[in-house]
């Protein structure tokens, strides 16, 4: 008996690496309800705020309790797609990288497609990392549009200017695009580990929106207990302990301590669960 997955002698001119090739797979995702509808949603969030700070005035710290983000995000363009990221990235972004990441397999099994593509035949490895690689693209894709929307509105409503930085003092608008740029691809890589998770869950049930709400639940019972002090250092291990380390690229000295060990985490619970989800796929006896 052949081992699940495994299939007789290769056809004349059969190629594994030719199968599902990516741009079919982008576009498949694409049409998708729910990638339009979330990269619409994360589209429309900073016109959100804008209008919200238009009807509300701007922002002050006069109760003592805002975020310093908040204080300063109408100062500049710079300084508002920074808020915008601030208010998203624990919550509405990992929600969007669950989406895609936990959506992708598991959605296919719900359909009962997931058996004829593997029949076509499509190597499992080969479907796992084209979904893989697109959905990521799209998270990437997703964190981008957020902060490229709110940079091009912030900077029509309120100047592209000197920022001002959290913790005081100024910072020259030319720096703009460099520090802006850390801080986006350090929220890509620390929610490498949510994709990762959301992935593994695809693979493992036939719900997508267990695989969703799965992910989606790690990290609010990481942040829970991340608030639990008495954890003392354990809580440097939890995965959303460093997801506001991109704030340090916002210091008038940019500093990558915090950021290197939160990208370290994250790819390290990234592996973990990309390997569990490769390893049990293979294994894995597809009926739907």
């Amino acid at each position: 008996m052949k081992p699940p997955g495994e299939t007789g002698p290769a056809a004349s001119g059969y190629r594994a690496s030719a199968t599902l090739p990516l741009r079919v797979e982008a576009l498949r995702q694409f049409r998708r309800r729910r990638t339009l509808v979330s990269l619409g949603l994360l589209a429309a969030l900073p016109l959100i705020l804008l209008a919200a700070f238009a009807i509300g005035g701007s922002p002050t710290d006069d109760d003592g309790g805002s975020p310093a983000l908040v204080t300063v995000a109408t100062a500049s363009g710079a300084n508002f797609a920074a808020f915008v990221l601030f208010a998203s990235c624990s919550l509405l972004l990992p929600v969007a990288v669950a989406l895609y990441c936990g959506d992708t397999v598991a959605s296919e099994a719900g359909w009962s497609s997931l058996r004829y593509l593997l029949a076509a035949p499509v190597p499992r490895a080969r479907l796992l990392w084209a979904k893989l690689v697109v959905a990521l693209g799209y998270s990437a894709a997703a964190v981008l549009l957020l902060s490229a929307v709110a940079l091009v509105a912030g900077s029509a409503a309120y100047g592209w200017g000197e920022v001002r930085l959290p913790l005081g003092g100024t910072m020259p608008a030319s720096e703009v695009p460099v520090r802006m740029g850390v801080a986006v691809g350090y929220v890509c890589g620390g929610l490498l580990v949510v994709g990762a998770a959301g992935f593994w869950l695809s693979t493992v049930t036939d719900a997508p929106l267990g695989a969703v709400g799965g992910a989606v639940g790690l990290m609010i019972v990481s942040t829970i207990l991340d608030a639990v002090t008495a954890l003392g250092p354990v809580r440097d291990f939890l995965p959303t302990h460093w997801q506001y380390a991109w704030l340090d690229a916002l210091r008038p000295e940019i500093a990558w301590s915090g950021m290197i060990q939160g990208l370290v985490l994250s790819a390290s619970y990234a592996v973990l669960f990309l390997a569990l989800a490769f390893r049990g796929f293979a294994r894995k006896d597809i009926v739907s």
